[in-house]
């Protein structure tokens, strides 16, 4: 497995990167502008415009980028800014896959006098094709019947005799869960969770996504790496991980937690 980090504008990094050679992308870009990041930031739609374009080109046959984003609100308003890089996705040859919610259990109050709290942001997964690998993410199988039964009756069929026998079918003991996933918020200064970065996202919802739509030997990218939680949990599951960060104390906390994975990956 190899991790390669790079200190610079995910942009130009793109360009450099060959055609389809990577296979996931999990990353979280800058909400309109909300955050400056340092006094890096300039984030508009002629900037997220190619980066989108940048990650198709990148993208293998059957690959697939979890697109994870929300809205400011302006006046009032939310600007919808997502659902149009959601579109412009499509308009590069994506298909919008699936659009799931990470829904944030714990959420800060956020909200106007005329607004209920936001509580989540979304996950577009756009894929390339139809996705090569779904592995999905289940949980135990909720028995109505409170017991533990492990097989139920559907219809009955007619016996040699004339008597009727019960046709019985095998309960599942998992299924797939739904594409709301819920996450607890925060972490303060937890290397586990996010050190010292304003946005970072729980492990756990990259783990998942990662789980889900690659497989070991695979390689992540996150063109917006931040804390390096991608790439952390990318290394931590057997993956190959490229990851861009173009604010230098954000490179370092990445270095930093990505090495303490498997030191010898950087």
């Amino acid at each position: 497995m190899s991790a390669t980090i790079i200190h610079g504008d995910c942009i130009e990094e793109i360009d450099n990167m060959p055609k389809e050679s990577i296979d996931l992308t999990v990353t979280s870009p800058p909400y309109d502008n909300l955050r400056t990041y340092e006094g890096s930031l300039q984030w508009h739609e002629g900037i997220w415009k190619q980066v989108i374009s940048g990650l198709y080109r990148v993208t293998k046959e059957g690959g697939v980028v979890v697109w994870v984003v929300g809205d400011s609100t302006i006046k009032g308003s939310e600007t919808g800014t997502s659902f149009k890089q959601a579109l412009y996705a499509m308009e590069c040859g994506f298909n919008l896959h699936d659009t799931m919610v990470y829904q944030k259990d714990n959420p800060p109050p956020v909200g106007g006098k005329n607004r209920y709290y936001q509580s989540f942001e979304y996950m577009f997964v756009l894929s390339k094709g139809a996705p090569k690998t779904f592995k999905a993410i289940t949980k135990e199988r909720r028995n109505k019947w409170n017991d533990k039964r492990t097989s139920r009756v559907k219809g009955f069929t007619r016996a040699s005799d004339g008597s009727f026998v019960k046709k019985l079918v095998k309960i599942n003991e998992t299924v797939k869960i739904n594409n709301i996933w819920k996450y607890v918020v925060g972490g303060g200064n937890s290397v586990d969770y996010g050190t010292k970065h304003p946005a970072a996202f729980p492990p756990t919802l990259a783990s998942d996504h990662i789980k889900s739509w690659s497989n070991e030997g695979d390689t992540v990218f996150d063109p917006f790496l931040g804390s390096g939680t991608t790439g952390k949990v990318a290394t931590q599951l057997n993956r190959n991980f490229i990851g861009v960060e173009k604010v230098e104390k954000y490179f370092d906390i990445s270095q930093e937690r990505i090495k303490s994975v498997q030191p010898q990956l950087i």
